[in-house]
């Protein structure tokens, strides 16, 4: 299992949270996503390694973007 959890910035509803929920969890491997709008904190579950490349493309593709990788500064 892998797990990251990142900032995406833009989201302000429900519906900004489950447009991101859909596009991630159509990634393979996905298993759980959980979105706070508020705070913009996304955590994806896997059952393997994602890569940011897959992530930030779905991000996009729901309209988003990631504003802070996990690690970086």
């Amino acid at each position: 299992m892998s797990s990251q959890t990142f900032t995406v910035s833009g989201m302000t509803c429900g519906h900004c949270a489950k447009s991101v929920t859909e596009e991630l969890s159509g990634l393979p491997g996905v298993t759980d996503v959980q979105v706070a709008v508020e705070s913009g904190q996304v955590s994806v579950i896997s059952d393997r390694e994602l890569g940011r490349d897959a992530v930030s493309a779905a991000i996009t593709e729901a309209g988003y973007t990631i504003s802070q990788w996990p690690g970086a500064n």
